[in-house]
């Protein structure tokens, strides 16, 4: 469906910056997700801006990705890394440089696709202010995270107000799976239209390369067992689980058994501490001379390391989707997951992985046993794996599918424009008749 023109569309991203390197502090999934829809979109003709916050001084304003897609970074309060729970109160300034920007260009926008929470307020705002549509992609809710955590920041209040008023005002809200939309309905609110498009993944990266050869790009030997996990360092994501599962491990003496756990850190900041924790547990527990922190991934070695392992693990306390699990079963690895969230959707236990319940060491252990004594077992399930991520989950046919999203409610607003009433003659006078 290549249209040669379409409309200027905003996919606005105030706290996970596109063009930023996955694996840094707070870039993960919702990173990823923009910019490929961004990139996919582009290629079916769409023009697509994706606005972020600016955070640091030496970035580049515009990033060009494609013809047709590029990165804006507007500046938003101190150009310098800020964790999301703080952005809020600069959220009225971002609004402002869209406008700025967006007069600049003398070409308003369409259309806006918001994601996470601030962005959905920034969405709300200027929806007040022009005609526009909004669509909005949550990528976690309040009401679930607020679950998992003792320590309730104050923004807490704020955010679970305003993803209400999200679902409940604004033109469409994706969910990306079938638990994320129930999770809506039954904690967020009954009213709102909702629609459920999955994330994505580019199939031809990964899965481009099969476990012997990206063993062999890596320097791991053809016999070892190994166990990866890839992502943030938050309490959240449950590392500790994964660490103290291999502890448990009915292999853990087998010399051959490998845990690696790829990630990016920052010193001193959330993740950086999270990493220092980790690895603590990692010396008590015995399992440094198994253990590798290979650090940040990018996206040109990341596949060689999901082809490299025997099994991904996804130990999160909740995920709305998660990219790793279906990253991991393009590159026919087998998943080993909490049975949580989204996870629930992209992994299928016993055909392409297994779930387990989350934050239960023995389970995950018992899981990821299963899975490396059996390798015959293992090629079966990452195979299947590979399957089921072509038929459901490539970036092209999401982008497809949130262009027919898109071009739907387009419509409908063009529809809804009320239509000038024609001037209505004046009765003419009798004097006028006679004449």
């Amino acid at each position: 469906m290549l249209v040669t023109q379409k409309h200027r569309i905003a996919l606005i991203s105030v706290d996970g910056d596109p063009a930023a390197e996955i694996g840094q502090e707070e870039a993960g999934g919702q990173n990823v997700y923009v910019r490929q829809i961004g990139e996919f979109l582009a290629d079916l003709g769409w023009q697509v801006d994706m606005f972020t916050r600016r955070s640091h001084p030496d970035q580049a304003e515009i990033v060009q990705h494609r013809d047709n897609c590029r990165t804006i970074r507007l500046k938003t309060g101190p150009a310098k890394f800020m964790g999301r729970d703080d952005l809020f109160d600069l959220l009225p300034e971002f609004v402002q440089e869209f406008q700025a920007f967006q007069q600049k260009q003398a070409q308003p926008y369409s259309l806006i696709h918001t994601h996470y929470w601030l962005s959905s307020w920034v969405g709300m705002k200027l929806k007040k202010l022009q005609p526009l549509v909004q669509v909005h992609t949550y990528h976690s809710l309040g009401a679930i995270k607020y679950r998992t955590i003792d320590d309730i920041p104050p923004i807490a209040t704020k955010r679970l107000a305003v993803e209400k008023t999200c679902l409940e005002t604004v033109d469409c809200v994706v969910a990306t799976s079938p638990q994320e939309q129930e999770h809506m309905r039954s904690l967020v609110s009954t009213k709102g239209h909702i629609e459920m498009i999955p994330c994505g993944t580019d199939i031809q990266r990964f899965g481009s390369v099969d476990q012997a050869t990206a063993r062999k790009l890596l320097g791991i030997p053809p016999e070892t067992k190994l166990v990866l996990y890839v992502g943030r360092f938050d309490k959240r994501k449950g590392i500790e689980t994964l660490v103290r599962a291999i502890a448990q491990s009915e292999l853990r003496g087998d010399a051959n058994l490998k845990l690696m756990i790829g990630g990016g850190s920052s010193p001193g900041r959330s993740d950086g501490i999270e990493r220092d924790r980790i690895e603590s547990i990692v010396r008590e527990l015995g399992l440094s001379d198994i253990t590798e922190f290979p650090g940040r991934l990018d996206q040109s070695v990341l596949p060689n390391y999901y082809a490299a392992a025997d099994v991904v693990v996804v130990p999160s306390h909740y995920e709305p989707f998660g990219l790793v699990p279906i990253e991991a079963m393009a590159c026919r690895t087998p998943v080993v997951a909490s049975n949580v969230g989204g996870l629930q959707f992209t992994v299928v236990s016993e055909v392409t992985g297994l779930l387990v319940p989350p934050k239960d060491d023995a389970a995950f252990a018992k899981a990821i046993d299963r899975i490396l004594s059996n390798p015959t077992w293992r090629n079966e399930l990452g195979q299947t794996a590979r399957q089921r991520v072509e038929i459901g989950f490539s970036w092209s046919s999401v982008a497809a599918r949130l262009g027919q999203l898109y071009t739907t409610l387009l419509h409908q607003a063009a529809a809804t424009v009320p239509v000038p009433t024609p001037a209505v003659a004046a009765t003419p006078k009798k004097e006028q008749v006679a004449a």
